[in-house]
């Protein structure tokens, strides 16, 4: 009996995570599926990891506690940066390529898109031009545009441009949804105790070393909701003492803050929806909600994903599937035989 295939699933925070899992379980009977947390083997980011500074970012020990806690609880097997089995994988399907581990250079790789990419600074486009890793950027704005994965899962066509006009070859990208957002409708059933509030979603701004002025964004955040109830829903990455501090000192006595609880629901419940950098203003465009963002609203309206009935974990793993199985080993054969079928399920590869 020949050898069952092997993948590996490169994680990041837990709806990466989340993402991941549902990807992988439509493949798991077919395939021998791996989990590792995402890492990178440069010597000059492993350096800064044992600084410290770098704890908000997913490669972090704090990102990966909390992935291998998740691999355990779903019965997920776990081999960190693919070396601690002894395996040979054939696929590896990744959640960022911000960072690109030199080891997975001649292997098959696949990009799965998981979020909203944050903007492009003067600095993003500097990191870019001078040809440095994306992490450098300190941000997700170069995430999707390295051009070094061979297959590229993206959320929309509008996201299938962006990444082509940053860098990646356009015949390399698939509009196939995104696991997690591609059915926003079913976020109406829900069991969130609260109705008809106003909605605010922070980013992790400071945590990524970005500027923000936090009292001056809660100020205006009560001036939208003119009296109505606020409720504030942190983001995963925020240092949450500090957040929380801040809202209690600025907002009004009735505001409730939460730090974890299901994000979605939250958008599905509210009237007004406050985000700043964030894929739940996806969820509030679609469930018709008034939405505040830092984003362009005609930008956002443009990238929004495909909504598919929750079909795009299943459509990946067809692409992983046929990809896994193609037979030509020299990859750069691969752009002429990919037929990419947006609408479908499943990816034409020529024999």
């Amino acid at each position: 009996m020949p050898q069952r295939k092997k993948i590996l699933f490169l994680t990041g925070a837990l709806n990466q995570v989340i993402q991941m899992h549902k990807i992988a379980s439509h493949l798991t009977s077919d395939y021998d599926c791996y989990f590792s947390q995402l890492f990178d083997d440069s010597m000059t980011l492993n350096l800064i990891m044992k600084t410290g500074l770098a704890e908000s970012i997913v490669i972090s020990d704090t990102f990966r506690q909390k992935a291998e806690k998740y691999y355990k609880e779903h019965g997920l097997k776990s081999d960190y940066r693919g070396e601690t089995l002894g395996n040979t994988y054939d696929l590896i399907v990744m959640c960022s390529d911000l960072v690109f581990p030199k080891k997975f250079k001649n292997i098959k790789t696949i990009f799965i898109q998981e979020g909203m990419t944050d903007p492009m600074t003067i600095w993003s486009k500097i990191v870019q031009t001078m040809g440095l890793p994306g992490y450098y950027a300190m941000s997700t704005a170069l995430n999707g545009a390295s051009n070094l994965c061979d297959i590229y899962c993206v959320a929309s066509q509008g996201y299938k441009e962006k990444f082509a006009a940053a860098g990646t070859d356009e015949s390399k990208i698939v509009v196939t949804g995104m696991p997690n957002f591609d059915n926003m409708n079913s976020y109406f059933n829900n069991d969130f105790p609260h109705k008809n509030y106003v909605l605010v979603a922070t980013s992790d701004i400071r945590e990524l070393y970005g500027f923000e002025n936090r009292k001056k964004f809660i100020k205006s955040c009560i001036e939208i909701a003119a009296g109505r109830q606020l409720i504030f829903k942190l983001h995963p990455n925020e240092l949450k003492e500090r957040a929380v501090s801040e809202i209690k000192k600025h907002a009004p006595a009735n505001t409730l803050v939460y730090t974890d609880g299901n994000a979605n629901y939250m958008v599905a419940n509210c009237d007004v929806l406050i985000t700043q950098y964030s894929t739940l203003g996806y969820v509030g465009l679609e469930l018709g909600k008034e939405v505040h963002s830092y984003f362009d609203m005609y930008e956002l309206k443009k990238l929004a994903p495909l909504q598919n009935n929750g079909t795009s974990a299943k459509k990946i793993a067809a692409i992983c599937s046929s990809y896994i199985e193609y037979g030509q080993q020299d990859k750069k054969y691969f752009f002429h035989k990919f037929c990419e079928l947006n609408n479908h399920t499943e990816i034409a590869w020529a024999s």
